[in-house]
């Protein structure tokens, strides 16, 4: 059996490690030289790693640098994980875990206090430390079932605000503020650099790939603020008697104040002859169903794990962010890869906290995966406890270190990477 050599890729073989991502992805195998020269400049290779066999790739791994938003609306360093596929004819050789075990050592040592990732699949990803900490909902509404008012003006005159549709040039000037407002408020938000907007707008397109201009429509307060952000695509499906059956599907709705919410979801429901609306990723706690005066008009479609966290830095990570009521724990930190872990006393408040090693007993026992699932306020302790995955040591910690960690909204992530 030949040797696999693990390591970055070579500007000369980014074609070939191209052709191995295109493969794991079950599209077109060999890549065109438009979508070679199109992607190259773009890639940090420093931060692209592959397997080879030979000449040929048959591994593929990226990362690159991120900012996500933690609880009380701080933002934390973080690796961001992507394009991750094994050959089909190379699986089960521990390609996957050389990759991970490299980028996420080199990503401690440039100070990241976590990484994430979206996971195609739930079981891989848990024995590098990764944990489920932001879910994504999806639904489908039956328009003619919202009870909504479809012909009332939009926004009302009481609210004072204004919907305008808009271009993707006035998107790509007016999106990054208003994304940055956005993400200061939502923890499990991450950053958008000056590369995604130049592809959500169509300003730059990566060969090969389909491009259909979408509508936009911004929500202006009263003030003249910028408040949301919608983007959607239409279909042309008509009934058999020549009746109007049409599906929105939303590419994103950002706001950052209810009032652009509401106006901007009631906009979308009062377009003539759009009969559905499927939202796209949002939050499990979004205001859309209840929005509706007959929520049951919003049918769920899809509910599932979103945003993982591996932390990288337990000291840096829980005093980065903040905790609805003061509180003490001492928590016990299993980290099989050692990038992290050990015993910490942390002293949290809403306004901050302080986490030290200690050498006092401990109150809760986990693994880091256990901590990326908790640390975005998302998930129960107690519900860990019970499955067995967070050993209670203490009498009464469940119930502490739920009231300290858990937030009053949950977490979102609103982009996939």
């Amino acid at each position: 059996m030949t040797s696999l050599d693990v390591r970055p890729v070579r500007e000369a073989e980014f074609a070939e490690w191209l052709r191995a991502l295109n493969t794991g992805f079950l599209r077109v195998p060999t890549p065109s030289r438009e979508e070679v020269e199109g992607r190259l400049p773009h890639m940090d290779l420093a931060r692209v790693r592959g397997a080879f066999d030979g000449g040929r790739c048959v591994a593929t791994f990226r990362s690159f640098a991120q900012e996500l938003t933690v609880v009380g609306g701080a933002t934390v360093p973080t690796d961001a994980v992507t394009n991750v596929t094994v050959t089909p004819t190379h699986r089960r050789r521990g390609l996957l875990t050389r990759m991970m075990a490299a980028d996420l050592a080199e990503a401690k040592e440039r100070g990241d206090v976590a990484a994430t990732l979206i996971a195609a699949e739930y079981p891989i990803y848990g024995r590098y430390g990764f944990g489920p900490a932001a879910w994504t909902t999806e639904w489908e509404v039956d328009v003619h079932r919202t009870g909504l008012d479809l012909g009332a003006r939009v926004p009302s005159a009481a609210d004072g605000g204004r919907i305008d549709l808009v271009d993707g040039a006035e998107v790509r000037a007016l999106g990054p503020a208003l994304h940055d407002r956005l993400r200061a408020a939502r923890h499990g938000a991450v950053s958008r650099g000056a590369r995604w907007w130049d592809l959500y707008t169509g300003q730059a397109l990566f060969p090969g790939d389909p491009w259909t201009e979408p509508f936009h429509a911004v929500y202006r307060s009263a003030g003249g603020s910028v408040d949301g952000l919608l983007t959607y695509r239409a279909d042309g499906t008509w009934g058999d008697a020549k009746q109007p059956l049409n599906r929105a599907t939303v590419r994103s709705l950002d706001a950052v104040t209810p009032e652009a919410e509401r106006a901007l979801w009631h906009y979308l429901c009062s377009i003539d002859w759009i009969a559905t609306v499927r939202t796209g990723h949002r939050a499990p706690d979004d205001l859309l169903p209840l929005l509706l005066p007959d929520p049951r008009a919003a049918r769920t479609v899809t509910h599932a794990d979103f945003l993982w966290i591996r932390v990288l830095d337990v000291v840096r990570a829980l005093e980065a962010r903040t905790y609805a009521v003061p509180g003490s724990l001492v928590l016990d930190v299993h980290d099989p890869a050692a990038l992290t872990g050990g015993r910490y006393l942390l002293d949290a408040s809403p306004d901050g906290a302080s986490c030290t090693p200690t050498t006092r007993s401990a109150d809760l026992a986990l693994d880091i995966r256990e901590l990326g699932t908790l640390y975005l306020g998302d998930e129960s302790v107690s519900r860990l406890v019970a499955l067995g995955r967070v050993e209670q040591l203490t009498e009464g910690a469940a119930a502490r270190a739920d009231a300290m960690l858990r937030a009053g909204r949950r977490a979102w992530c609103p982009d996939v990477f």
